[in-house]
């Protein structure tokens, strides 16, 4: 069988992804990044379309840490018993 068609075994027994599964991952990411997703151009290389997966999981867990910063602040300046503690734990858990 072709490449195209299957994964392949090198020497050593570690399966190889098949130039198809390649393609098909491209396109799952290619939808997942909202600037390529938004874009006009539909032909944005596979190497461009990870450059942009690593940017933009590197922003979501600078977005994460940020959130996470402000929430420890938020959570120091109210009291453990309050209300709004309350919402904060309730939303956590979801």
């Amino acid at each position: 069988m072709s490449n195209r068609r299957s994964s392949r075994q090198s020497a050593g027994g570690v399966s190889r992804i098949s130039d198809d599964q390649i393609i098909e991952l491209v396109s799952k990411l290619r939808q997942l990044l909202p600037e390529i997703r938004n874009s006009r151009s539909d032909k944005v290389s596979a190497s461009k379309v990870l450059q942009e997966t690593c940017n933009y999981i590197r922003n979501l867990q600078k977005e994460v840490d940020d959130l996470s910063e402000r929430l420890s602040q938020l959570l120091a300046t109210i009291d453990a018993d309050s209300a709004e503690a309350a919402i904060i734990r309730s939303l956590l858990v979801e």
